[in-house]
């Protein structure tokens, strides 16, 4: 069976990611890249494909069956939209848009098309967050009573230098707290309501320097998370399962799942419960290590896509899934701005 032929757009950093693991996947091809930027040409021609200077153009003329939009999020509309008229699949990077209303374009037009969307949400694809969902799903916590999690890291100075990074649309809720999201919808379901405060005090940028939240899921359970960028700590995702080589391992766990039995450690995997049974406080807990396999996400994520295209497989987060984790993290910062608890369409 001959590869599915993919195209990119965007040969930025994390277009360059996904081009690396479409190097390790057989079921694909990278065939063409869509970017006007001189540094983009030169790149492309050292993947030995041709460049385009629009997705609109590369969807039309490649022969691609599946495109990978890597693009600044406000651009994701426009780039979805010019790739899904010329008839191909795609997967598009997490937030799936900047809007509710611009995924939900991209949605009605896919359903009546009959395309996939897939979204860029990689920690899905991890064994751990799957083993976590199972867990959960099959009541070895026994009912879900909470859960709660932070993520907490002090950026670099030279990170905030341009001074679009000081403005509240490029601060942590928008730029890290969507994976966060994402991984509570997937683990624990849906979220219903969010109720948020947030502080700009150390830097005084427009921008957020700490946010404290408040959930309730469909199935009544609750949760909070904590998330800033100015503070050192070793509890993120990045640090704890070492995601990336740009980021030290600490191999701290960073969210905590609560339920009625036992409660769970992740991302690295810890199941504490009581030894007598039923247990209480007046018992002792134990813990116990569950090991998950450690993959290359994206990699995982281009086999998927193939799989997707060839008919072979269901999309893991179609485009609908990844609008309500859009919906729950937007819903973060309405709550801080009006003061409001925001409960979220079912």
């Amino acid at each position: 069976m001959s590869p599915v032929k993919i195209g990119l757009v965007g040969a930025g950093v994390i277009g360059k990611r996904h081009i690396d693991a479409l190097d390790h996947t057989p079921q694909g091809e990278l065939v063409a890249i869509a970017d006007p930027s001189p540094a983009a040409a030169d790149y492309a021609a050292s993947c030995g494909v041709p460049i385009y200077a629009s997705a609109g153009e590369m969807a039309a003329k490649s022969g691609a069956e599946a495109i990978i939009i890597a693009t600044p999020t406000e651009r994701h509309l426009d780039d979805a939209m010019a790739c899904m008229q010329a008839g191909v699949h795609l997967l598009i990077e997490k937030p799936i848009t900047a809007t509710v209303a611009e995924a939900d374009q991209i949605i009605a037009y896919s359903t009546q098309h009959n395309l996939h969307v897939l979204v860029g949400h990689q920690r899905r694809y991890y064994p751990c967050a799957h083993k976590a969902k199972q867990m959960i799903a099959d009541g070895v916590l026994g009912q879900l009573i909470g859960m709660t999690g932070q993520w907490n890291a002090k950026k670099d100075a030279p990170y905030y230098e341009p001074d679009w990074r000081k403005d509240a649309k490029a601060g942590p809720v928008l730029t890290n707290l969507i994976h966060e999201m994402d991984l509570l919808r997937y683990i624990c379901g849906d979220i219903v309501s969010v109720s948020a405060e947030v502080t700009n005090h150390n830097q005084n940028f427009d921008k957020e320097d700490a946010v404290a939240i408040s959930l309730r899921f469909a199935n009544q359970a609750v949760g909070t998370f904590l998330l800033s960028d100015r503070t050192p700590s070793p509890w993120t995702w990045e640090f704890g399962i070492g995601e990336s080589d740009r980021f030290p391992k600490s191999g701290q766990n960073s969210m905590r799942f609560l339920g009625a039995d036992a409660a769970l450690e992740f991302p690295n995997l810890v199941l504490w419960r009581h030894d007598a049974s039923p247990g209480d406080w007046g018992d002792v807990i134990s813990d116990t290590p569950i090991a998950t396999e450690f993959i290359d996400a994206y990699r995982a994520q281009c086999t998927h896509l193939c799989a997707v295209v060839r008919g072979e497989e269901e999309p893991r987060i179609t485009a609908d899934d990844a609008t309500k984790s859009l919906m729950a993290t937007l819903a973060v910062m309405e709550s801080a701005t009006s003061g409001t608890r925001i409960n979220l369409p079912q």
